[in-house]
């Protein structure tokens, strides 16, 4: 999923690592969520119901990038997962 914004790559970039900070605090549910940023780029995994996720968030000029892979188990629920993504990512992304 590649989601646009009009933010300096800078401020975008700010935005998604504080965002994905408290994420990662709130999720709970027995929810193991592990990330390191390189760069621009965050790499994430994660563990829950023994299965497990992984995925990246890329911060571009213009646009960011989130790629998540889902097990087999969970694919059921990419369109879900993703849209909350989407809504999440879009909502930091908004100008202030």
């Amino acid at each position: 999923m590649t989601l646009s914004h009009d933010l300096s790559k800078e401020e975008a970039l700010s935005r998604i690592k504080g965002g994905f900070d408290r994420y990662a605090g709130d999720i709970g549910m027995g929810i193991a969520l592990n990330s390191r940023w390189e760069a621009d780029t965050c790499h994430f995994d994660a563990k829950a119901l023994g299965q497990n996720v992984t995925g990246e968030i890329e911060v571009r000029e213009e646009d960011v990038r989130i790629e998540v892979r889902l097990p087999m188990l969970l694919a059921g629920m990419a369109d879900k997962i993703l849209g909350k993504l989407k809504k999440d990512t879009t909502l930091l992304l908004e100008k202030k």
